[in-house]
């Protein structure tokens, strides 16, 4: 208990960071403050979406008592989202709807793990733990819908650039058009959302 603990603790402390700049930010320089978020703050959404993966080791291990499907959908839609779309196309990395979607996450992310933290010494604040649930019902399909549209703005520079396809020399005549693996992967997208639920 101590170490999900302290590992809660760490992801507030991020959450907490990456939400504070971004607010500070959007404060102080207004609407250009979101074109840069990610150039900011980007490599600490990295390092706590990487951390997040250890939720998964948890579960599968027995130390933490969530569903595993849901909990491996969510980090996994994220991961793919920050790291193959948004971190591998600087064009992208300038769009609005990266705050959009940095601001959704953040937002969520620091309600859950100040929950989570409490629930572990046994605290059970009712504002708190409503807010909690309140909240993931509320914002979590607006944050699907900010990583399609993510995803969707992504598309022209993945078909320009060709980044991720792969096309194969004969005899092996093979190749993979990465454009179209997103597409697939917008419908991934929708249909996970209801079974997060």
């Amino acid at each position: 208990n101590t170490y999900l603990f302290v590992y809660d603790l760490m992801q507030f402390c991020g959450h907490s960071w990456i939400f504070t700049n971004m607010i500070i930010r959007f404060m102080s320089f207004g609407k250009d403050s979101l074109a840069d978020t990610f150039y900011s703050i980007g490599l600490v959404m990295r390092l706590c979406q990487l951390l997040s993966v250890l939720e998964i080791l948890h579960i599968l291990i027995g130390i933490d008592k969530s569903r595993f499907f849901p909990r491996f959908l969510q980090i996994t839609e994220r991961i793919i989202v920050l790291f193959v779309v948004i971190n591998s196309q600087e064009e992208v990395q300038g769009k609005y709807i990266v705050c959009v979607l940095f601001f959704l996450w953040n937002l969520l992310d620091v309600v859950r793990y100040t929950y989570n933290m409490l629930a572990r010494t046994g605290i059970y604040y009712l504002p708190l733990t409503w807010l909690n649930f309140s909240l993931c019902i509320l914002l979590y399909p607006l944050s699907v819908l900010a990583k399609a549209f993510a995803i969707y703005v992504s598309l022209p520079y993945f078909e320009t650039f060709g980044t991720y396809s792969i096309k194969l020399p004969l005899p092996f005549a093979f190749s993979i058009y990465f454009p179209y693996v997103l597409k697939m992967y917008l419908l991934v997208l929708f249909i996970g959302k209801y079974l997060i639920f």
